[in-house]
């Protein structure tokens, strides 16, 4: 029986060759800004998910639609470029990220040239022209929704009343959909039904905002040298995270706390938030989406590539664990 582990190995070493073979020796600034984060790695989690679902629905599918697998990573890179650049971050998976080497304007551009590859990658991809087109068009949305999703995280730096409801839609936006895109998407080409194709967008929705709360408390609990952030930056920076949301409804105030802070306060704020049921409340809501995730997968037949899907939504809340 595979595991997750080996598998989600095999599937980046998968994908590591397929980018080598596609931007391992592109040329000019341009391209070569393009491919730097594609060529630093990753655990290429999208790509995954995009491979289980096809082969959940029709085994054996997922070596035709590698080109799709890729198109979810480069989707995943454009953002992370932009995101880079918005939130004036300089390090990205121990590598100087693309803006503070190539500049903003080229760093735009970069994350434009895969953004457009991804459409591209998807249509090289062995399945029926219409099956394209439906995930031709199910990425652009998600795409449009990305982008919904950012604007209302930094539309939330200028507010304290944001609330669980609102802060749950915006990480749907921001994290979610792209795993539901993935998700549906191997689903898609690989010839789902509308059934199967929308449980495995729930799927992919559900457990990505159960992967992005298990973030927020990975940030506040895990080393500098494990997150690759410095510890508590987002209570520091003020964010409204499910934590500080939850923490606000509960009466503790957090704002003494956005400053540079010891490791000694970190955890006097984490008992506090322990001590007031932040925490477990917090874990609760990830957990309960990953179940939701889980219960979405019933209406595929059973294999392993279905158990391993159930283990991916597990895996997004135990991490840093």
């Amino acid at each position: 029986m595979t595991t997750l582990e080996d598998y989600l190995e095999k599937n980046a070493d998968r994908m590591d060759k397929m980018i080598n073979r596609y931007f391992g020796d592109v040329y000019g600034d341009l391209f070569r800004a393009s491919a730097h984060l594609l060529l630093a790695g990753g655990k290429r989690l999208r790509p995954a998910v995009v491979s289980l679902a096809a082969d959940a629905v029709t085994k054996g599918s997922s070596y035709d639609l590698l080109p799709a697998a890729l198109a979810l990573e480069l989707t995943h890179n454009f953002t992370l470029i932009h995101d880079d650049i918005m939130d004036g971050d300089v390090t990205r998976r121990g590598v100087p990220t693309v803006h503070t080497v190539w500049g903003e304007p080229t760093a735009i551009l970069a994350g434009d040239v895969l953004y457009a590859k991804a459409f591209e990658f998807i249509c090289i991809s062995d399945a029926g022209n219409l099956e394209k087109v439906r995930a031709v068009r199910m990425l652009a949305r998600t795409c449009t929704e990305i982008c919904e999703g950012q604007s209302m995280d930094i539309a939330f730096e200028a507010r304290r009343d944001v609330s669980e409801a609102e802060y749950l839609e915006m990480v749907a936006k921001k994290t979610g959909v792209l795993y539901g895109a993935a998700a549906a998407i191997g689903g898609v080409l690989a010839g789902a039904n509308p059934i199967q194709a929308d449980a495995l967008y729930q799927f992919g929705v559900n457990s990505g905002v159960a992967f992005q709360i298990q973030d927020d408390l990975i940030d506040l609990y895990a080393s500098s040298e494990k997150s690759g952030k410095d510890r508590a930056s987002d209570i520091r920076e003020g964010k409204q995270t499910l934590i500080a949301i939850t923490a606000r409804e509960k009466g503790l105030d957090l704002a003494p706390y956005q400053r540079e802070l010891t490791g000694a306060e970190i955890d006097d704020l984490i008992a506090r938030l322990e001590d007031a049921g932040v925490i477990d409340e917090v874990r609760a809501t990830a957990i309960e989406r990953a179940v939701v995730a889980k219960e979405a997968l019933s209406v595929l037949p059973d294999s392993e590539e279905k158990r391993l899907l159930g283990e991916i939504a597990d895996f997004f809340v135990n991490r840093g664990n």
